[in-house]
């Protein structure tokens, strides 16, 4: 007799999400300042899972309203998943609303150096019917209180990121693409460097925990030390991308390539928290 297939499993997953740092209890002035980042950044979080880190207000004796606040957030495609810290009081009415509860703590993983193997394809075609096992992008986002150097920073297009607690990957063999990368597509070369020598068209997401080449126009978006290895780079033969990351910090093409970079092949590097675009030589 056939053995029977489960109807589920259930895993712990390193998965990745936005943590929305939330240091305000004046919900006007937060829905104010989320209302001018998403007219920036239309469809940029459509159906984003997020995370509401409550860590600046936990004691300031007031709970936000949940509900109001999922439901703005709801309109703009953000869809608030769970909180993170806050008081006993703050996480039972998150409770309340119907969100999960998150550990206390947000920590960036410790990045373990391997050596790279040998080149083998591999893919992964659709977020679709692979999320589950995909970190995603991990980006913070961080809402002003006044307070230095935190005033504008929902207005720069260059931030760091805070992932959920994950594990450092282990390295495999690099990834080869040698299919254009379709709208809506996302893959992700977990624990390896990934080559892509097709276009990856608009719409389209490249994540990798080590390097990304791609040898052919970007213009979707790529995610190189998707776990934290800052140590990462992207090389690009044509730069049209709409987001470029690397480790967590990244930078949204808001307005435009800037034209002394626009269809040009460049590298991405970090220099500190700083994300660096640099030409590369003939």
């Amino acid at each position: 007799m056939a053995r029977e297939e489960p109807a589920f499993k259930l895993k712990i997953s390193n998965l990745s999400l936005f943590v929305l740092y939330v240091n305000t209890t004046d919900m006007v002035q937060l829905k104010n300042q989320l209302d001018m980042r998403f007219n920036k950044t239309l469809d940029f979080f459509s159906n984003t899972p997020v995370a509401l880190d409550l860590s600046a207000i936990a004691n300031s004796g007031i709970s936000p309203n949940f509900a109001g606040l999922m439901s703005f957030m709801l309109d703009h495609g953000m869809h608030a998943t769970g909180v993170v810290g806050g008081s006993a009081e703050q996480r039972e009415a998150a409770v309340q609303s119907g969100l999960g509860l998150f550990p206390d703590t947000i920590v960036k993983p410790a990045v373990k150096t391997a050596s790279i193997p040998t080149i083998a394809p591999g893919i992964i075609p659709n977020a679709e019917d692979n999320q589950p096992e995909l970190p995603g992008l991990g980006l913070t986002i961080k809402v002003a209180t006044g307070e230095p150097n935190n005033s504008n920073i929902l207005d720069s297009d260059t931030q760091l990121q805070k992932p959920v607690s994950q594990v450092p990957p282990t390295f495999r063999p690099t990834m080869i693409i040698n299919k254009p990368v379709r709208t809506g597509q996302r893959i992700y070369a977990e624990g390896a460097n990934l080559v892509v020598l097709c276009v990856v068209n608009a719409g389209a997401e490249l994540i990798a925990d080590g390097d990304i080449h791609i040898y052919a126009p970007l213009r979707g978006r790529a995610i190189a030390g998707a776990q934290g290895n800052e140590n990462a780079r992207i090389f690009i033969h044509s730069l049209e991308a709409e987001l470029i990351s690397i480790a967590g910090c990244f930078k949204v093409f808001e307005n435009g390539i800037p034209e002394n970079l626009r269809g040009k092949p460049v590298q991405v590097l970090l220099d500190c928290s700083d994300l660096i675009i640099e030409p590369l030589l003939n």
